[in-house]
């Protein structure tokens, strides 16, 4: 082959805006890319209840899904070329977080939907951006960036943690307080608090012990919370009356069958009717009966009614192949800031996969936590692909022995 040809080549290949970079991981890759496409094709099953009649509707969910599918795919392919750790101390990254503060109290200029104010909807093609699941990912970079490989001793322990602390809170609170979403909080918050326990600074020993005897005292009182006997717990708790509907629709959805409790019970009675291996792909009755999260919140319910409990097995199969490989990754490294990464997009998938499970089966309040890649939503598939493109960056690095 001649120079000329290389060149070319070479060039065709650095054009390419979906080249991954070089040193990738390809089990992550294709598991993804596996999820991703099953999404799209298991959001067209669940939407035919809702557009009977009208497949011109149909199909135009398909396509935005998809087309959200391979947005997705662009920014987890530029970010596995182009992202670095030493990126997250500069400017750039202090204007991304000013932008993502910007983007979030914006949503208050739109209508909300269940009480929350997540959403940015952009008139006339019936799109949607929700910021704060971009704040997911902003959480484990903070972390990185201001905790990650920081051996100072000199430093005062509230001048280390400064910076992560407020920029995370204030993400925090205006989720909480401005945006009214709970559930999207408690993930950010808890995504926080596990990616602050990886460094290993002597300055938080302390404050990492603390915050696992925290988690602990939390987890007893969640327990103690969805048990029967805490019922009457959650009537003082201060939360509104839809949010406290949900803890006790996860008690016993059948005290409000018309409901608070109606969506729960469908989505049950959809699961039970799934058997062994379901009744076939697009095979789903309770879609047709007025289900309107069928293809959201509820996905799993249909997934498990078509597929039954065999796809619902291999479907967390594939989830826990691309977690395995992120925290595998993160366990052989030595870098605090790229294991930081990892381990963040590994609980970002699994905190989702948790509450939208534990919630659709009815262990757990529901919280309007998507399954990752499968429920319908563009801001939720892109930025999943987006951490899975931020972490494949950290992998290519350490393959290459760039990183350590």
């Amino acid at each position: 082959m001649t120079v000329r040809a290389q060149d070319t080549q070479k060039t065709k290949r650095l054009s390419n805006p979906f080249r991954m970079a070089k040193g990738f991981d390809p089990v992550i890759h294709i598991t993804l890319m596996l999820l991703a496409f099953f999404g799209v094709v298991m959001i067209g099953s669940a939407t035919m209840g809702e557009t009977v009649g009208a497949p011109k509707t149909l199909m135009i969910t398909i396509a935005k899904q998809l087309i959200f599918v391979i947005m997705g795919y662009f920014l987890m392919a530029f970010a596995s070329r182009n992202f670095r750790l030493s990126q997250l101390h500069g400017n750039g990254f202090s204007v991304c977080i000013i932008t993502l503060y910007i983007l979030l109290l914006s949503t208050r200029a739109f209508t909300g939907a269940n009480g929350s104010y997540a959403w940015i909807r952009i008139p006339g093609i019936g799109v949607t951006i929700q910021p704060s699941e971009f704040a997911k990912i902003a959480t484990f970079l903070v972390v990185a960036g201001h905790l990650g490989d920081r051996r100072t001793r000199n430093e005062k322990f509230w001048e280390l943690v400064k910076r992560p602390v407020i920029i995370c809170f204030i993400m925090s609170f205006i989720i909480f307080v401005i945006q009214k979403d709970f559930g999207t909080m408690s993930v950010q918050f808890m995504i926080f608090c596990i990616c602050f326990l990886i460094p290993r600074n002597p300055k938080l020993k302390t404050a990492q012990k603390w915050l696992r005897i925290l988690f602990y005292g939390v987890l007893v009182l969640a327990v103690f919370v969805l048990s029967p006997q805490g019922e009457h717990l959650i009537e003082v708790l201060p939360f509104k009356t839809y949010q406290k509907n949900r803890f006790l629709s996860a008690i016993n959805p059948f005290a409000d069958v018309y409901g608070s409790g109606y969506q729960l019970i469908q989505s049950l009675v959809a699961m039970s009717g799934g058997g062994l291996f379901g009744r076939g792909l697009g095979r789903s009755v309770r879609k047709y009966m007025n289900f309107p999260e069928a293809n959201n919140d509820y996905i799993l319910g249909i997934i498990v009614e078509e597929l039954g409990f065999v796809g619902f097995v291999i479907l967390m199969a594939i989830y826990a192949v691309i977690i395995y490989r992120l925290l595998w990754y993160a366990k052989q490294m030595k870098s605090e800031a790229g294991r930081i990464v990892l381990v963040g997009t590994a609980m970002y998938f699994m905190l989702h996969i948790f509450l939208n499970a534990g919630g659709v089966s009815g262990l757990i309040p529901l919280t309007g936590i998507p399954l990752p890649l499968v429920s319908a939503g563009g801001s939720s598939a892109m930025s999943f692909m987006l951490s899975i493109g931020l972490s494949q960056a950290v992998i290519a690095a350490y393959r290459r022995g760039d990183l350590q």
